[in-house]
């Protein structure tokens, strides 16, 4: 019976010491998702603002001008851009990732994967070691960009999309990613990166031709304005992944120092128990040795 106690008192030691290091994982959670958040919602406006405005000149510049970076042509070569974090307890959000990049990989590309013409560009540690481990074709350049997460940074990794792209390297890119909507939801996407996709016109809608004053001229405007559009589209994805990754772990971090709680009553009770019970066993045998010597 002492034994039996002995165990339960270090389970009961052990979880305690668990939901401690699981409550400061919360609370570092917390503070970084603050920051995280405040980044992506200040950055989102703008960006979305930006990605409108360039699908619209797309759209309706049709045979006006050469632009590289939205022209569609058969897909023979595919790049998919990854965005994971570096590292786990953060729930199903990296399996999540790494699912849909490769149900997008077999579903869309299945026949440029037979040929060996997918290759993945990981963001994140967790899902450059699964590409990696799997035989997958790997940019192994830009997998730790979280360590050092700048607008500078980045948009080295978006230029390995954007020049591979307009050199014939790829014929489209897409990112795969989590949409962050706030610290218990995140919204995980396949975006479609380039080609720049154009505005679709709804079924038995009126057709509007966006009126543009371009000044300087036309070509120069577009050609300065499409990378730069363009890398800010990649920085808002990694930022919403960032986001996204804290909030995650921020969750799973309060929900098990929830479970860690349950567990520790039940394990209260258990102790509680089996002391009442070695009590009740030693009262006896005083009992039955007391008896024995009056008898």
């Amino acid at each position: 019976m002492s034994g039996q106690l002995k165990e339960v008192r270090n389970r009961i030691k052990s979880i305690q010491s668990t939901q401690q290091i699981t409550k400061a994982m919360k609370m570092v959670s917390a503070a970084k998702l603050r920051r995280a958040q405040d980044a992506i919602l200040q950055m989102r406006p703008y960006a979305e603002k930006l990605q409108e405005m360039l699908q619209n000149i797309v759209s309706n510049s049709e045979g006006d001008i050469n632009m590289a970076l939205a022209a569609n042509r058969a897909v023979e070569k595919v790049l998919i851009v990854a965005i994971t974090s570096d590292r786990g307890l953060c729930g199903a959000y990296n399996a999540n990732v790494i699912k849909l990049a490769k149900q997008t990989i077999r579903e869309k590309y299945s026949a440029q994967f037979a040929k060996g013409h997918v290759e993945v560009l990981p963001i994140g540690k967790k899902a450059y070691e699964h590409f990696s481990k799997n035989g997958y074709k790997v940019n192994d350049h830009f997998w730790n960009l979280f360590g050092h997460l700048t607008f500078e940074n980045v948009k080295e990794a978006a230029a390995v999309a954007l020049n591979g792209f307009v050199k014939g390297e790829y014929d489209a890119v897409d990112i795969v990613y989590s949409e962050f909507k706030n610290a218990a939801t995140q919204r995980f996407k396949v975006e479609q990166f380039l080609p720049i996709a154009k505005v679709e016109q709804q079924e038995g809608a009126k057709q509007t031709k966006a009126d543009f004053i371009f000044e300087p001229a036309k070509d120069t405007l577009i050609t300065e304005l499409m990378p730069k559009i363009l890398n800010t589209q990649f920085f808002k994805a990694v930022l919403d992944a960032h986001a996204s990754e804290h909030g995650a772990r921020m969750t799973a971090m309060d929900k098990a120092t929830e479970n860690a709680g349950e567990l520790l009553r039940s394990l209260k009770i258990e102790y509680n128990r089996a002391r009442q019970a070695a009590i009740t066993t030693e009262l006896t045998e005083i009992v039955s040795g007391a008896a024995a010597l009056m008898g």
